[in-house]
């Protein structure tokens, strides 16, 4: 075989693994649109007195089976970012545990009382009810992984 014959099968290959990867692209950004609209409609404030958040597994959240059920198996095994807190409802206080944003759990504070914006078990954003967060003017140092994907994403 010549090398311009491979040399036109290598170009073929490659643009149609970027054609794929560019429709799944569309694919998966209508439907985190979708998500996002739904997360918005049903969001609702509460007041919460965090307990403890950390880092844990799905399983080892404490949250219903039905959440565990409905998780996709390959994200069953990661680590999520878990906030266990006493929030006031109706009927009294309950203590919960709640799914939050990755930017959400590094502002929240430990054993203070927040008001939160939640959709369902999802925390979305968290606001002091008295002065101002501690870890607010924090920033954590990110990892050049990080960085280059929050380029990728034309974020800067």
């Amino acid at each position: 075989m010549r090398w311009w014959v491979v040399l036109i099968i290598v170009i073929a290959i490659a643009a149609a693994v970027i054609a794929i990867l560019y429709f799944l692209g569309k694919r998966a950004e209508k439907k985190q649109a979708e998500q996002q609209e739904q997360i918005d409609a049903q969001k609702q404030n509460v007041t919460m007195l965090v307990i403890d958040k950390k880092k844990v597994k799905l399983k080892d959240a404490g949250f219903p089976d039905i959440v565990l059920q409905q998780t996709p198996k390959m994200l069953r095994g990661r680590k999520f970012p878990v906030v266990k807190a006493r929030v006031n409802t109706g009927r009294g206080a309950m203590v919960s545990s709640f799914i939050c944003d990755k930017n959400v759990f590094d502002v929240i504070p430990l054993k203070k009382e927040v008001k939160a914006t939640i959709s369902g078990l999802y925390i979305t954003d968290v606001r002091a009810i008295r002065g101002k967060l501690d870890n607010a003017g924090k920033k954590k140092k990110e990892s050049k992984m990080e960085q280059l994907l929050r380029k990728g994403r034309g974020e800067e």
